[in-house]
């Protein structure tokens, strides 16, 4: 079990990995290596979860935090996108993590349901239950059993520009969706393209479509489309795409087009509208683009970079959808008493503090300090995200089975892929996206 630090410990590992300006006073050196702290000293976890580049470099920070309080290591493996196929094959080949970060509520299910993980301990229901809103223990339970734990949660409801192409193009920022495809005309006849899309992976292509959904078709039956309980031939859904396929199917307001689209993935995305050489002035994704803003990109976000809520479709509010990443235990790991204290320790807002500090991260942890945030822009997301009331809804996709809402090359994310190349036809596309859930939902 992992043993909640001394304040003086909690501040000295802080300040060691964020940098002696981020705290006053004390020194890291004031941290024991001793006692209560080093009980899990030889001990080794491994950790898998689908980030890379600076998202991977921050987690790697709390990673060492853990180890700098209990004394084990930590080990950490990329699995791209296709998290269940990669978690799957290791677990077959002998060779399993001990924690994954999975990133889609469906595959959390399908993994427990699978028999692979190991239900959350006692100590971490207390803590979560100390830390976090019920709904958040909600997703992370599978038929009555507490498995993952939301350390890294999304406001994927965000839409990031560039205020010197608005200034350039005399627009503003949009409150509908009927006013965001006006002000990206206005962009694109200015001579810079309206917005970079993040075509060459399926779910970012999800997120558009879910947000769309939700605020045109309202959350009941947004709940019943991710539960599979109407068909995605239902007239909501054509509705929806009909939408999307207004943007879509106009190269003038995709940089590149709709084949140089699918050709960008979805930290090229960003770097076409914050980069040196800008191709677009707008980029739709969740709050964790301030990460790749920031972190890859070197740019200041408030300033080089800006958001906008995503536009509502009809006369009501914006939607917000969110997303996470929730760790679990896997049963077949070798160091089952390691891996639950990990999970304890992202359970605390220590933990959550030193990537919210570096950015691109959002905690739904409520007893975080949100003033740990680096900027204003971060703390409004943060904020949105745990104030967030009954509207909210959970990505769509990462509720489905993987088959279908969360492995690359097919399922939605292919279908999607396939809609953004031809969008002619929405009702097309319905069929064949109910066709590929009615198989995977009864398998």
């Amino acid at each position: 079990m992992y043993v909640r630090p001394t304040a003086r410990a909690i501040v000295a590992a802080v300040c060691l990995l964020l940098g002696a300006t981020a705290c006053g006073g004390g020194s890291p050196a004031e941290t024991s290596d001793s006692g209560a702290h080093q009980q899990l000293r030889g001990q080794t976890v491994n950790v898998a979860a689908v980030w890379t580049g600076t998202e991977q470099a921050n987690f790697k920070k709390v990673l060492d935090a853990f180890t700098k309080e209990t004394g084990a290591t930590t080990t950490f493996v990329s699995t791209g996108d296709n998290v269940s196929t990669v978690v799957g094959s290791k677990i077959e080949g002998g060779d399993a993590p001990d924690v994954v970060m999975v990133p889609q509520l469906g595959v959390l299910q399908q993994f427990a349901r699978s028999g692979w993980l190991t239900p959350l301990s006692d100590e971490v229901s207390k803590v979560a239950e100390a830390n976090f809103s019920p709904i958040w223990q909600d997703y992370g339970s599978v038929d009555g059993q507490y498995y993952g734990l939301y350390f890294k949660a999304s406001n994927k409801s965000t839409v990031w520009y560039s205020p010197t192409a608005f200034e350039d193009a005399g627009v503003h920022t949009p409150k509908t969706f009927k006013e965001l495809l006006t002000t990206a005309s206005a962009i694109a006849d200015s001579g810079t393209g309206a917005f970079s899309v993040a075509g060459e992976a399926g779910w970012p292509l999800t997120d558009w479509f879910e947000n769309i959904y939700l605020s045109q078709a309202g959350p009941d039956k947004y709940d019943k489309l991710a539960r599979h309980e109407i068909p995605w031939t239902d007239p909501s859904v054509v509705a929806a795409l009909t939408t999307l396929g207004n943007l879509f199917g106009d190269d003038a307001l995709v940089a590149g087009g709709r084949r140089g689209a699918l050709q960008t993935d979805f930290p090229e995305s960003v770097a076409q509208v914050f980069g040196k050489s800008p191709k677009a002035a707008m980029v739709y994704e969740g709050d964790f683009v301030s990460g790749v803003i920031s972190g890859d990109l070197g740019k200041k976000v408030g300033e080089d970079a800006k958001f906008f809520p995503f536009p509502s479709v009809t006369k009501g509010a914006s939607p917000v959808v969110s997303g996470g990443d929730a760790a679990v235990v896997i049963k077949q790991g070798k160091n089952q008493k390691a891996a639950m204290a990990l999970i304890e320790y992202l359970a605390s807002p220590e933990a959550a503090a030193i990537w919210a500090h570096a950015g691109g991260f959002t905690s739904p942890n409520h007893r975080l300090d949100q003033t740990v945030y680096p900027d204003d822009i971060a703390r409004q997301t943060a904020k949105s995200l745990v104030d967030a009331g009954d509207s909210v809804r959970f990505d769509m996709s990462d509720q489905a089975p993987a088959a279908f809402g969360g492995t690359q090359g097919s399922g939605e994310w292919k279908i999607l892929q396939d809609f953004l190349r031809d969008p002619s036809n929405p009702k097309a596309t319905g069929r064949e996206l109910e066709t590929a859930a009615a198989k995977a939902y009864k398998n």
